[in-house]
């Protein structure tokens, strides 16, 4: 765990509205990841800066108990070609603090985010801005996975 600046940049994607409320957020996400891989989504994504899938979690009602929104989809130079049924956002210049998954995916990334939500005092700091988790190239390495994960803090 360590803070950091993350400068602004931009992510084109799906998305889906979901809630942690009965393990409701399992079922949504896993669905979009579905759809994601299924329907190719990262190839018909255009302006891509690099082949990193990002997704991030924005748009909270309040914090991690309450509705928020998740994008899954890839960083891009520019919002200005949103394929139809895709979604743009931008992620503003802001603190974070950055954590590591390893592991078995999604497994080792599911642990840290309990490991977020137990986190009395980091909850008591963190913004529920724009959060997000980068899977680069080590996502794929089997139980040897690794994913980092960013969460908004309060500057």
């Amino acid at each position: 765990m360590s803070n950091q600046t993350i400068q602004r940049f931009h992510v084109i994607g799906i998305s889906t509205r979901t809630t942690n409320q009965n393990g409701q957020s399992a079922i949504d996400i896993e669905a979009l990841w579905g759809k994601f891989w299924g329907e190719e989504i990262q190839k018909q994504i255009p302006n891509k800066v690099n082949e990193d899938i990002y997704a991030v979690y924005t748009d909270y009602e309040s914090d991690f108990t309450a509705p928020y929104t998740t994008i899954v989809g890839s960083a891009v130079n520019t919002l200005d070609n949103i394929p139809e049924g895709f979604v743009g956002i931008t992620i503003e210049t802001a603190d974070y603090q950055q954590f590591t998954s390893k592991g078995k995916m999604p497994e080792a990334i599911g642990k840290t985010w309990y490991e977020i939500w137990e986190n009395t005092e980091l909850n008591k700091i963190r913004a529920y801005k724009a959060d997000f988790t980068i899977h680069g190239e080590k996502y794929n390495h089997g139980d040897q996975a690794e994913v980092e994960t960013f969460i908004s803090v309060k500057g």
